[in-house]
């Protein structure tokens, strides 16, 4: 790892006072065995208890400790966006504030992203949560995304996960992407991989997630279903589906078409016409919005100078000429004497 920091730690936080000593205890223990140049970012989301005090206090003895406060809770996503931003190392962690994420396995996630990954995420393989209410739950949303995502992964959900710079960097967050992060990424094209780590039981404070979290999980897939598979060619997805709808009306009005035309049969009050021109009508309707889709995706990418793809590498030669020496170089007017005499020779 190059550069003056090596490693950020981003920690989301939102009333967890009572965890924060014992966070820094903990947490700073496991890094300075590392050796290494890190900071830890810590972004309190707008807590309503002394969290903020007890972290100012943790900053004003520690320096590498940043704390970045909201003024209101903004949710986890928002809080790991800030701490991207904010952070300079060349690998990022995340990680929760309420300790069941175990700062030992910082060193074993730093050590997977030596081999090559742009993502080391976490898995709780025995996770000490009750299993109806919250693994159950958690096992079907991680099979579901796994499948329609193509990146595999045991648990999504857990917020442990290292990632490269230039992922952190390059991702963009909002709603409560975050537990989609190796999902998102993988648009950018990345290497992902995880490996079991310590999940612990919290000791003080309650969680902030119940059941209702699953279905948000599940309305929050389809929108990551759609980013990644139409989120640049939205014409797709509704100038297909106007197709198909608007091809099925445009069939039932030939058919009623050729019935009155052609067998001179009375068409005027069969709900098989209503309905096909309703089909048409919509079949319009989806091809248009897929065409307005499409230029509002091209006023996007070119008003922020996005590109349409991400580098990974430039390998290029960084050589360049030696400039002429000034004792060696020739004046233009002996030039031109030279070329003057040949003339005349």
């Amino acid at each position: 790892m190059t550069g003056s920091i090596a490693l950020s730690v981003v920690i989301p936080l939102y009333n967890e006072q009572d965890n924060v000593p014992d966070l820094y205890a903990e947490l700073s223990a496991a890094l300075d065995e590392l050796q290494l140049q890190y900071e830890v970012i810590v972004i309190d989301d707008g807590s309503r208890d002394n969290s903020f005090e007890r972290l100012k206090a943790i900053h004003e003895r520690d320096s590498r400790w940043q704390i970045i406060r909201f003024r209101r809770n903004f949710g986890q996503t928002a809080g790991i966006a800030a701490g991207f931003a904010a952070s300079q190392g060349e690998v990022v962690v995340t990680m929760d504030a309420d300790l069941q994420n175990d700062p030992r396995d910082v060193r074993q996630m730093l050590a997977k992203m030596h081999e090559g990954y742009d993502i080391v995420s976490g898995w709780r393989v025995y996770r000490k949560e009750p299993f109806f209410t919250r693994r159950l739950p958690s096992m079907t949303a991680n099979w579901l995304i796994s499948r329609t995502t193509g990146v595999s992964l045991h648990d999504y959900g857990c917020t442990l996960k290292a990632y490269h710079r230039d992922v952190a960097k390059n991702v963009r967050l909002y709603g409560d992407l975050h537990r989609f992060i190796p999902a998102v990424a993988s648009q950018i094209g990345v290497k992902v991989t995880e490996i079991p780590v310590n999940d612990r039981p919290r000791k003080y404070g309650k969680s902030k997630y119940g059941i209702s979290r699953t279905f948000k999980v599940f309305l929050d897939l389809i929108g990551v279903i759609f980013l990644l598979s139409y989120f640049n060619r939205p014409l797709r997805v509704f100038g297909g589906a106007g197709v198909i709808i608007g091809g099925i009306g445009g069939v039932i009005l030939l058919y009623l078409a050729y019935e009155r035309l052609i067998l001179l049969n009375n068409i005027g009050d069969r709900p098989l016409l209503s309905l096909g021109i309703l089909l048409a009508v919509l079949g319009v309707q989806f091809i248009s919005t897929g065409l307005i889709a499409d230029m509002m995706m091209r006023t996007y990418h070119e008003s922020q100078n996005k590109l349409p793809y991400y580098v990974r590498e430039h390998l290029k030669n960084t050589s360049q000429e030696k400039p002429i020496s000034t004792d060696n170089a020739r004046s233009k007017n002996e030039i031109e004497n030279d070329i003057m005499t040949e003339k005349s020779h």
